[in-house]
């Protein structure tokens, strides 16, 4: 008989195992990284768990591509696996279309025009009529338009429903939608008698349930869903009242009152406290209240208020201890989360709509201009760089898999660190 050659044997078997652990690797690496499904990311308050993201940018650097995206659209992109999706608005307002591209080229994948608009009407300067973001959930998309209409599309661009919700957003849609397990929550806060929140059956486009919220003023807030005490909370800012529903029936659990309306930003939820804005007329001021209440607790949960510094637009951002805002004309400020002590307040110049991001121990500011502050976290003001792209952006940027996504007026870019950074 033949010797076996038992060497080359193990040799061989040595390189299979090395192949395989390598394989191994590599898709332990793709799993771990982190989608950005929605407004503001996974967790809805702008936090990302991603790592080895570039510190510096320009026009020149760093910039792994840029593509042109059709129309025109505030709404920020969100990814899942190889896809990224957009909102746009074409022929001056007439088509609303969801947009995909591939993650790794940018190359256009579909664009689906999903409401075709006889009259678009009006709309605010500093908006358009694609600025909320879709949300992602397993295979399929969640599009929302205000009241120029709403639809869920799979994956691979099929529409499956389509439905549209009766309010006067006046300036405009603004407010994206959440989920809570098989609902869609959307704040409809219109400018006459129609203000409402309304959860739809993410299946069917079906309403399972409304409530209404009259004699207020219009709004475009995002919904944030919190757990308290081992239940659940949809908390939704409209005008003159920030409300907190039971998210799987609309039962009202508590609501507290203020002054205010056109409100923005989205709530954040930390140390047992969520962190509204006001909005417009008088100066905004920005609450910290205690989600442990029922009914009217407007003079019993109130922890903290702050009035300086407060946005219109951008969202707040809590990291550890320390709540971060910018305002709409260029005003940093960083606060203790559990008092509202002021820490710092810095001019950084010019105007924000996007809402500040922190990703790899880093915070990022978006301004309108294309200008990136980048910040690092803590009571004390450091800045680490500041960065210049083209193009007016009012839409926030999501981060996935090491890079961060930026959009234009007229282009979508991904950005990436350089190797050896």
């Amino acid at each position: 008989m033949p010797r076996r050659n038992t060497g080359q044997s193990w040799r061989v078997l040595i390189r299979k195992h090395a192949w395989l652990l390598a394989v191994s690797l590599l898709v332990s690496v793709g799993a771990e990284a982190e989608d950005w499904p929605q407004f503001r990311g996974p967790d809805g308050q702008g936090h990302s768990a991603e790592s080895r993201l570039p510190l510096t940018w320009s026009e020149s650097h760093s910039v792994a591509w840029k593509v042109p995206v059709p129309g025109l659209g505030w709404s920020s992109p969100v990814l899942k696996g190889n896809q990224i999706w957009l909102t746009t608005a074409e022929s001056d307002g007439h088509s609303l279309r969801a947009v995909c591209l591939d993650r790794q080229t940018g190359r256009l994948l579909k664009n689906i025009e999903l409401f075709r608009l006889d009259e678009p009407g009006p709309v605010h300067k500093k908006n358009s009529r694609a600025s909320p973001t879709l949300i992602l959930d397993g295979q399929r998309v969640y599009a929302h338009f205000g009241a120029f209409g709403t639809a869920s599309l799979s994956a691979a661009g099929e529409i499956l429903w389509k439905t549209v919700l009766q309010y006067n957003h006046r300036h405009g849609p603004g407010g994206s939608p959440t989920l809570f397990g098989d609902l869609l929550i959307i704040s409809c806060d219109g400018y006459d008698d129609d203000q409402y929140v309304v959860a739809l059956d993410k299946r069917t486009g079906e309403t399972r349930w409304r409530n209404e919220r009259p004699d207020a003023q219009h709004a475009y807030s995002t919904p944030l869903v919190i757990q308290v005490d081992g239940r659940s909370q949809v908390v939704s800012t409209g005008a003159d009242r920030v409300v907190a529903y039971d998210p799987a029936s609309g039962e009202e659990i508590w609501w507290s009152r203020y002054v205010g309306y056109s409100l923005i930003p989205r709530p954040v939820w930390g140390h047992g406290l969520v962190y509204v804005c006001s909005g417009f007329d008088p100066p905004a001021t920005l609450y910290a209240i205690r989600p442990d209440g029922r009914g009217d607790v407007t003079d019993t949960h109130v922890e903290w208020t702050l009035d300086r510094g407060v946005p219109l637009t951008p969202s707040p951002l809590l990291v550890g201890n320390e709540l971060y805002l910018v305002s709409d004309n260029g005003i940093a400020s960083c606060v203790d989360a559990k008092t509202g002590q002021l820490h710092w307040r810095q001019r950084l110049g010019g105007e924000f709509s996007a809402s500040p991001v922190y990703a790899d121990g880093r915070i990022y500011l978006l301004s309108e201009g294309g200008v990136t502050t980048v910040l690092a976290p803590g009571p004390t003001f450091r800045e680490l760089a500041v960065n210049r792209l083209a193009g007016r952006t009012l839409a926030s940027m999501a981060v996935s898999q090491s890079a961060l996504y930026i959009r234009s007026d007229q282009h979508l870019y991904r950005i990436e660190a350089m190797s050896g950074e």
